[in-house]
């Protein structure tokens, strides 16, 4: 059942975002009086359909193969490869016979439906389901820095100035993806500025210590405010209300300090130090193998800021460019021989994992803008077959007013279908082999 979810949150997703992307081709195409011949969600190869009708001069259908979808657009050479209709004097309604800026338009289509699609996602779900954030200015405390933040320099009790120089409004912006890859964080410590150089392999740790946390809000004294049953906790006789003075003789200090010495003694017991009204009490408690012993605490007071449209729009966009960059961060990295492919590039059933196998909305909106916006960076990289081959070849015609050749872009189309092919070889390949693995 869980592989079914994944499957299916997949297959809705990407069909989502194919359907938009290829509206934004059909649409920008239709704008300039071309005709498009086809519009299918997935690829009808070798002529194979699940499903087809015609309106008006557009064949409309769903292809068995789901490795995308694509629109044929009338006098331009795509990955249909048809030679034939290229034969044919140039018509006033093909591609191939309007302005290059025209042409450059249409190409952009895609990409910019899928750019703009991934910010209106986000900025839903920032209004939908986290309707609310942390003010950086509102945590009075300070962070909590666990290992991998005292590490790299991080305090506990640190106020965090900027970052990059830049003003940090929301707390979750302190360690957004953009700046794991690197950056300049300025703290208050002591009544001193002091500067923290982010190293620009943190998002390796990361990956490398699988759940570890760099910095948190959780800086804040607290009692226990609820204790769930069966676990350790209500096991060992913690109640509501509780204090925590120390653990196997530490004072935890903060909510993140207690959560931090549990979960680094999985599987262990703890020699917990209570205090219940008048009474100090010492209670083994058993942590579980995910270094858990079912306890909530009581809340921090910080005052949260409730998501505007405005604000939701502007993070959204914000969440959405540091998400690019991060993207082509990680992609000049793997170039570059910093990153290995095996271990970054994604295929379809990597893709499937990361949705889970739990339907969640709010999770499956985000993963979908998230790919939203990978699939309009991949889109607009120039290789030939892609929309940013294209846009490369129509950028130069625009600039020196010569058209490349019908021979010589079918040898580019090609050329860059077989990259593509090897590409989606690739990567499903080493989706298989990590299942294995």
């Amino acid at each position: 059942m869980t592989g079914l979810i994944m499957a299916a949150q997949l297959l809705l997703g990407l069909s989502i975002l194919v359907i938009l992307h290829e509206l934004g081709h059909f649409l920008a195409a239709r704008a300039f009086g071309i005709r498009v011949e086809k519009f299918y969600l997935f690829f009808d190869a070798w002529g194979v359909k699940l499903l087809s009708f015609r309106l008006g001069e557009t064949e409309y259908g769903i292809g068995w193969l789901p490795l995308g979808g694509y629109v044929k657009i009338a006098g331009m050479i795509d990955e249909s490869m048809d030679k034939e209709a290229m034969k044919q004097p140039p018509q006033p309604w093909e591609f191939r016979s309007k302005p290059a800026w025209q042409r450059l338009v249409v190409m952009l289509g895609g990409v910019t439906v899928n750019a703009v699609l991934g910010i209106l996602i986000f900025a839903f779900v920032l209004l939908r389901y986290n309707q609310e954030y942390l003010p950086n200015d509102n945590v009075k405390d300070g962070i909590y820095a666990y290992e991998l933040g005292r590490e790299i320099g991080f305090q506990s009790g640190d106020h965090i100035l900027s970052v990059d120089g830049k003003h940090v409004e929301r707390f979750s912006d302190i360690l957004s993806t953009r700046v794991l890859f690197g950056s300049d964080v300025q703290v208050e410590r002591g009544g001193e500025t002091v500067s923290v150089k982010v190293p620009d392999d943190l998002y390796r740790r990361l990956k490398d210590k699988p759940g570890a946390r760099i910095i948190s809000a959780d800086n804040f004294a607290f009692t226990i405010d609820s204790v769930l049953p069966g676990m350790p906790a209500a096991t060992a006789g913690l109640m509501k209300g509780d204090s925590i003075l120390a653990l196997d003789g530490m004072s935890p200090g903060s909510w993140g300090g207690f959560a931090e010495h549990v979960s680094d003694r999985k599987g262990m017991v703890v020699q917990a130090l209570v205090q219940r009204g008048k009474d100090t009490l010492i209670l083994p408690v058993e942590v579980d193998t995910n270094g858990r012993i079912g306890v909530f605490s009581t809340e921090a007071d910080y005052p949260l800021k409730a998501y505007t449209l405005t604000s939701a729009m502007r993070y959204g966009f914000k969440d959405a460019i540091d998400l690019m960059e991060a993207n082509i961060i990680g992609f000049g990295k793997i170039l570059s021989g910093k990153e290995k492919a095996t271990e970054s590039l994604q295929g379809p059933i990597g893709i499937a994992q990361i949705y889970g196998g739990e339907w969640l909305w709010s999770k499956f909106w985000f993963i979908t803008g998230l790919l939203s916006l990978v699939l309009a960076f991949m889109n607009i990289l120039p290789i030939p077959a892609l929309d940013g081959g294209h846009v490369i070849f129509l950028t130069i015609e625009v600039i020196t007013r010569r058209k490349f050749s019908d021979a010589f872009m079918e040898k580019a189309q090609l050329v860059g279908m077989v990259l593509l092919l090897a590409l989606m070889v690739f990567v499903i390949g080493n989706d298989i082999f990590r299942l294995f693995r």
